[in-house]
């Protein structure tokens, strides 16, 4: 528990150092329990979740960095390897291709990779690997945009 704790104070002291060298990934600690984190992170561009803001939710193990995190999606978004009810995400890393080289700064970079870059081939949203898997290409865009839209993007007026 304390390498876990003593990685983490570490990770902290990174985040607030690399503020201004990434802006697309905000990270934030719980005041009051090192092993809960927030992150915002930004849609990438050139996708149908460009100007979109999500929030990811992290829950980090006594065992980090041996174990990874569980992190999910809080913002809503159609994607084939997330959840659409839970947030869940479907990604290697998070799972068998953990290495404890991996950061938390390093696991969002990831996400917005697979953002980006969907594996419609093992989904967990059905739909949008449907879409994608039959060549809808425009319908699985339409879709995620729209609810980029109504989930993460700030309301006018």
């Amino acid at each position: 528990m304390q390498a876990s704790r003593a990685r983490l104070f570490k990770e902290y002291k990174e985040v607030h150092k690399e503020k201004a060298v990434d802006p697309d990934i905000q990270l934030v600690c719980d005041d009051s329990n090192i092993y809960k984190w927030t992150a915002l992170i930004k849609g990438p561009s050139e996708t149908p979740y460009e100007g979109g803001v999500f929030q990811l939710a992290f829950s980090i193990p006594e065992q980090y960095p041996l174990l990874p995190p569980q992190v999910r999606f809080l913002t809503k978004i159609f994607h084939p390897n997330v959840h659409f009810k839970t947030g869940e995400i479907c990604l290697d890393i998070l799972k068998n291709a953990w290495s404890p080289a991996w950061t938390l700064q390093s696991v969002c970079r990831a996400i917005i990779a697979l953002m980006a870059h969907p594996e419609p081939d093992s989904p967990l949203n059905c739909d949008s690997g449907n879409l994608l898997r039959s060549g809808d290409v425009r319908g699985y865009r339409s879709m995620a945009r729209m609810y980029t839209r109504l989930a993460a993007m700030p309301k006018k007026g």
